[in-house]
């Protein structure tokens, strides 16, 4: 597997999310490819934490593109993203599902599950799934040991939709899916 680079990050969001698509992502002993993305513009997005969040825009501004941005959804889930910035539009990648390649049996241990496509079929399941907690926010992924961000292996047909789970901008056509895969959380 060939590792991303930085500059993979310093573009467009919305770019950045649907390239995303295929590309692995791996932690703790845990991988799995990158099937279902969103983007979130750090400027003009009121779904994006930095439109109420003065912590969000200065974590858009303090780090690398490439940054860990993990934050707890509904005080019970984490949900794990990535800062695109140096592009048109700075912004973050929601990770929202993964089919799961290694350590799939610790995953299952982690979730509490059988099912492999049920494994990692959610941003929420997934950083469970990967062992990824808010001990996580502000680590990056590209240059710390035990982390594993790499191109994909062959070129893939990718869906878009519009967002879903928000209530503000959910007519942006920004959600991103592997054509075809069964490990989405939402199919199209």
């Amino acid at each position: 597997m060939k590792p991303l680079a930085r500059s993979f990050f310093k573009r467009d969001a919305v770019l950045c999310a649907r390239e995303l698509i295929g590309c692995t992502l791996g932690h703790a002993g845990t991988s799995g490819v990158i099937v279902e993305t969103e983007a979130y513009a750090a400027e003009g997005d009121p779904a994006c934490h930095t439109w109420k969040r003065h912590g969000a825009r200065d974590f858009v501004s303090r780090n690398d593109p490439g940054t860990a941005y993990v934050y707890l959804n509904y005080g019970m889930h984490w949900l794990f993203n990535l800062l695109v910035k140096g592009g048109e539009r700075d912004g973050f990648v929601l990770i929202r599902a993964l089919e799961p390649l290694g350590g799939v049996d610790l995953m299952k241990e982690r979730r509490r599950r059988g099912e492999v496509e049920e494994l990692c079929n959610g941003p929420a399941k997934l950083t469970q799934a990967l062992g990824i907690t808010g001990d996580h926010h502000e680590v990056d992924p590209l240059s710390v040991r035990g982390w594993v961000l790499a191109k994909p292996a062959k070129t893939v047909a990718t869906i878009t939709s519009t967002r879903i789970g928000i209530s503000q901008a959910t007519d942006y056509p920004w959600r991103f899916l592997m054509k075809g895969n069964r490990c989405v959380s939402f199919p199209v």
